[in-house]
């Protein structure tokens, strides 16, 4: 008995073979090997072919049966994570009408922002958890006023991953959690919030309609099922936000339980039983994939645009290494603190937490006759782990504790000296897992689609392979750089 899980990612598709039985990991694909484009035709824009996503899950699954022999009709069902917060608008016939505006498109913000002045923050705060901002909703609103021909053609709006199910299935379906990423779950009336599509002229016949996350939401069409080579009728059970899911894969599910991810963005993803937010909505609350209105579970999201993207973008063009791990070598031989080098790293648009404003990236305090090549490296580390410390800070004001983050032992979690800083500025322990995005949607699949009789039997086979304690005789030497960082970004956000 088999499971899939696909990752729909802004870097590259992932997908997974698992055995639902032993919940060992049979295959792993990854498409493309590098980076996937994102397009920018205007300052603070971001976008992508949704097409070219449908190329890569192809790839992706003939790469893992090629892996491994299987009748493809064991594949008892598929699961789906996508990244979060992105637009993929289609016409009557299901043609894509434009590319999709993704998760670190900045353009929506002033449309957030009216939306927000006209309802009001207490309005919003109590019935939407959060604050319209950048999110998929504004998004839509931005298409209707610049894009008027285009919006008028639209027939439904949806995430990335609802996109790939529609190609799958043939069905348009979203989900409570799904309509959170929009900012369109009215907490209050359990139903897509109508103070939102009122105020931004939506029609509510955009939005797909709801079901759980974890539910049978389409079968593979024919047409679908011979395009990527499994079989017809195999449930799509299972469709989660890459966030929500990276906490599924982690068996992070109740209260106190803390997932993070360090990949192109870093997040740290907290769960609580309560609906809090944000007074100014710096992180934002969703609603996770298990709950329900008997046992609420909501997700606080702490998210840093630029993470893994500042990594990539000092290997292409400030480095002579060949790889990461050289990367990471080089910067821990540079001292805590990078002699008082600061990189902040808000390079990919606007950021949550410094209130949806868009600073850039920059470096400050760089002396010719003493930082080096290993400062340079060691000051992005350090910078992005005290960017996703002071969103953590946000937490704390919301009384919202963390002891242990658990994160799968991939990306910037490769990295030592990353983890160390992590760990120690934050006083948190970091528990690595060998599990990515990919293997949480076959587990998610596997308890839409009822094989696993309880969510504890769906984490059979995931296991802890690192533990990193904070370095406590060296903590304060990091809240010391920790502190010269917060002093750097209080100046250049009062001289913006």
């Amino acid at each position: 008995m088999l499971l899939i899980g696909y990752d729909i990612g802004s870097s590259s598709i992932k997908a997974s073979l698992l055995n639902a039985q032993t919940g060992k990991v049979l295959a792993l694909a990854t498409s493309p090997k590098t980076e996937m484009e994102i397009s920018a035709p205007h300052p603070g824009w971001a976008e992508q072919q949704p097409q070219v996503w449908w190329q890569h899950i192809k790839i992706t699954t003939a790469e893992i049966k090629s892996q491994v022999k299987f009748d493809p009709k064991d594949v008892r069902a598929i699961g789906l994570s996508y990244q979060m917060h992105g637009l993929v608008v289609v016409d009557k016939n299901r043609n894509v009408l434009r590319p999709s505006i993704i998760w670190c498109d900045s353009r929506a913000v002033p449309i957030g922002e009216k939306a927000l002045a006209k309802i009001g923050s207490e309005k919003c705060l109590q019935r939407l958890l959060n604050f319209p901002g950048n999110f998929t909703a504004s998004k839509l609103r931005w298409i209707r006023e610049n894009e008027p021909s285009i919006y008028k053609q639209i027939d439904k709006a949806m995430l990335p991953g609802e996109y790939i199910a529609m190609l799958m299935t043939d069905e348009i379906v979203t989900t409570p959690s799904g309509l959170s990423e929009w900012i369109l779950w009215d907490y209050q009336d359990h139903e897509p919030a109508k103070i939102v599509l009122d105020e931004m002229d939506i029609s509510p016949e955009l939005i797909p309609k709801v079901m759980p996350n974890f539910s049978i939401q389409g079968e593979l069409t024919q047409k679908a099922a011979i395009d990527i080579g499994l079989t017809p009728g195999t449930p799509v059970s299972y469709r989660a936000g890459d966030q929500p899911n990276n906490a599924l894969s982690l068996n992070v599910l109740d209260p106190g339980e803390v997932a993070a991810t360090a990949g192109t963005s870093g997040v740290v993803y907290g769960i609580g039983g309560s609906a809090t937010y944000d007074v100014k909505s710096r992180v934002n609350t969703f609603i996770h994939v298990n709950h329900s209105e008997t046992k609420p579970r909501y997700g606080v999201l702490l998210c840093l645009n630029g993470t893994g993207s500042l990594n990539r973008w000092l290997k292409n063009n400030l480095t002579i290494e060949s790889s990461y791990p050289e990367m990471n070598d080089l910067a821990s031989k540079a001292p805590i603190g990078a002699e008082n080098l600061v990189i902040l790293p808000f390079g990919n648009g606007a950021e949550r937490t410094l209130e949806n404003r868009d600073i850039g990236a920059s470096i400050h305090g760089l002396r010719f006759n003493c930082h080096q090549h290993s400062h340079i490296l060691r000051a992005a580390q350090e910078g992005i782990v005290f960017a996703l410390n002071y969103g953590l800070e946000i937490f704390q004001e919301m009384e919202i504790k963390i002891k242990i983050i658990r994160a799968g032992f991939t990306n910037m979690f490769l990295s030592p000296l990353f983890t160390e800083t992590f760990a120690t500025v934050s006083g948190a322990q970091i528990e690595l897992f060998d599990t990515d995005g990919s293997q949480g949607a076959a587990r998610g699949a596997g308890i839409g689609a009822g094989i696993y009789r309880s969510l504890p039997e769906a984490f059979t086979g995931l296991k802890r392979i690192v533990h990193i304690e904070p370095n406590y005789t060296q903590r304060q030497l990091y809240l010391d750089a920790y502190k010269i960082w917060k002093q750097t970004l209080a100046k250049q956000l009062n001289q913006l």
